[in-house]
């Protein structure tokens, strides 16, 4: 049987599982969209973060608080080639994480490595060589 549509599960009950009916309408509920009211109602706001660093409106890679160097676990890494030198960096890869089995020495470069990768990469008689 297919799922319920809300719609139909919610007939009758007036606001539809949105609280108040004030709390669910445009962005006039908060005070309009993106830079609406920089010089009006929002001009504190603008004063103190600016147009370029607004926390409430940007992710988390754009205001640099997450790295954006991608990651790769182990054992993917060394499924994607045969060589006994893998390069991180050759595959659009920074960081390497220690998900997976390794079987064979291996030397891995890249830009940072978790601590257990490395141990494992050490274990397995390996080395893992840090890139600038």
């Amino acid at each position: 049987m297919a799922k319920r549509k809300k719609l139909v599960k919610m007939r009758g009950s007036k606001t539809h599982g949105y609280g108040s009916k004030k709390k669910h309408r445009g962005s006039g509920s908060k005070g309009g969209k993106g830079q609406a009211g920089q010089f009006k109602h929002k001009k504190t706001f603008f004063k103190r973060w600016g147009k370029e660093k607004q926390p409430r409106f940007k992710s988390l890679e754009q205001r640099n608080i997450r790295a954006k160097e991608k990651a790769i676990n182990l054992g993917d890494l060394v499924k994607l080639t045969d060589k006994n030198e893998i390069d991180a960096s050759e595959f659009g890869y920074g960081k390497v994480l220690s998900e997976g089995v390794l079987e064979k020495p291996v030397t891995v470069k890249a830009k940072a490595f978790s601590k257990r990768a490395k141990e494992k990469i050490e274990a397995a008689g390996g080395k893992a060589v840090l890139e600038e």
